[in-house]
């Protein structure tokens, strides 16, 4: 179980922030899922095995184990400080504003940009089912850009049941495809184990920060759970064992069964072996699920983000209108919306892959997991379990900003923009914390 021993604020204030009706547990777990067990799983175990072979279950293993305490220290943060802006509050509590404004147009602005790559990876299988290529797959990430846009208009409440729907179908599905391909593994498939030495286990990764990337995405919706106190580390649980488990089996189903002959649709394959050829279209649909519950978690944690941006400050006024709990940011989705479309428009006319900012957008992820569990230092208390988790992940998540080195040239340029934006409004007021 999460350790999460002291997220409670020992008033009902932070429960009673949250509407009636609002997220329980089932969705927010859902949501989490969804954030964290994105589209990743479908070609990255194939990819990091090309890295580092059969050591790169090493790396899944790594990052799988400190999903623990990452997960742990957010769902703390969560708990005691629910707030759309998330990361951004944290932040700005233990930091100041700039630091929250930094943190926030990293996360927000990664939002848009990676939506292309989210949602690219089910645009190849769709293309490849229904043929007509590129043209195929760039209506397809468009198509799932506005479903979420549209799942996000009515509220959270609405995105977290069919949330709930995807996380289930998708569960049974990676779980399914996952035993009926065991029968075939082979030992052989798990030597030489590490092929290309040990340190391309850390490139590899390296390159699965975009699997485990969603922890943070959620904290934006703490003041949505119906109690956020308790509900979001019950919440939290649920998601990692679930993620624990489905990314760890097919990331070695993918190592024992297929081996050397891997290709870019592990998952494809896998089904292919458990039921024959007549199963390879499923992927499709597996990957579209996998886009659509990762982006919706994404949307709806971004949106909340850029009204509380609005709110504080950090971004235009303008932007605050539904910043509180219960309340729909329909303008804050807007501009996550076009923007994302935008970025879609860009891969179009110029020609590059889909999948070209992946990495860029790790980098940002990866500066927005550093200040959050560096906040989390100073804002848990010390000397707890929690708290020992929160200097752990902020330690590995350090190591993990190292590791990504030149893709960091966006989130730098987008920090400096948001340093800029600081110095232009000059000092904003501390806004009080809703809890």
């Amino acid at each position: 179980m999460v350790p999460v021993t002291t997220a409670a604020d020992p008033s009902p204030a932070a429960a009673s922030l949250a509407p009636p009706g609002g997220l329980n547990v089932a969705q927010g777990a859902a949501l989490t899922v969804g954030a964290v067990l994105g589209t990743g799983v479908i070609s990255l175990p194939a990819l990091a095995a090309r890295e580092a072979g059969p050591a790169s279950l090493v790396a899944w293993l790594a990052l799988i184990l400190l999903s623990v305490p990452l997960a742990a220290t957010f769902a703390a943060l969560g708990a005691r400080h629910p707030d759309g802006g998330g990361v951004s509050t944290y932040a700005r509590r233990a930091f100041g504003p700039r630091a929250a404004t930094v943190v926030g147009w990293c996360f927000y602005f990664a939002i848009p940009l990676g939506a292309p790559p989210a949602a690219g990876f089910a645009g190849a299988y769709v293309a490849d089912s229904m043929g007509g290529g590129r043209r195929t797959q760039l209506l397809s990430v468009a198509a799932l850009i506005c479903v979420v846009a549209l799942l996000n208009w009515y509220g959270v409440r609405v995105s977290g049941r069919v949330q709930l729907g995807i996380a289930t179908v998708l569960g049974l599905l990676l779980l399914v495809a996952t035993l009926v391909s065991l029968p075939h593994a082979s030992t052989a498939n798990l030597s030489p184990f590490a092929p290309h030495g040990w340190a391309a286990v850390g490139s590899a990764a390296a390159l699965l920060v975009w699997a485990f990337a969603g922890w943070e995405a959620v904290t934006s919706l703490s003041s949505d759970y119906r109690d956020p106190a308790r509900d979001i580390t019950r919440a939290t649980t649920i998601a990692v064992g679930v993620v624990g488990v489905l990314y760890l089996g097919v990331a070695f189903a993918t190592v024992a069964v297929l081996g050397e002959g891997a290709g870019l649709a592990p998952l494809s394959d896998l089904l292919v072996l458990g039921f024959g050829e007549a199963a390879r279209p499923v992927t499709a649909v597996v990957a579209v699920l996998l886009s659509l519950g990762a982006m919706n978690a994404y949307f709806a944690g971004g949106a909340r983000l850029g009204a509380a941006l609005g709110r504080d400050g950090s971004l235009p006024f303008w932007l605050a209108r539904g910043s509180s709990a219960g309340e729909v940011p329909r303008r804050s989705l807007v501009v996550v919306t076009v923007s994302a479309l935008g970025c879609l428009v860009v891969v179009a006319v110029s020609g590059m892959a889909v999948e070209s900012s992946l990495l860029l957008v790790t980098g940002a992820f990866t500066l927005v997991y550093v200040v959050g569990t560096a906040a989390a230092i100073r804002l848990l208390p010390r000397s707890t379990w929690v708290w020992r988790g929160a200097v752990v992940s902020f330690v590995a998540t350090l190591a993990l900003l190292g590791l990504t080195g030149r893709n960091m040239v966006a989130t730098l340029a987008i920090s400096a923009g948001a340093l800029l934006w600081s110095a232009r409004r000059g000092p904003v007021p501390e806004v009080a914390d809703p809890a």
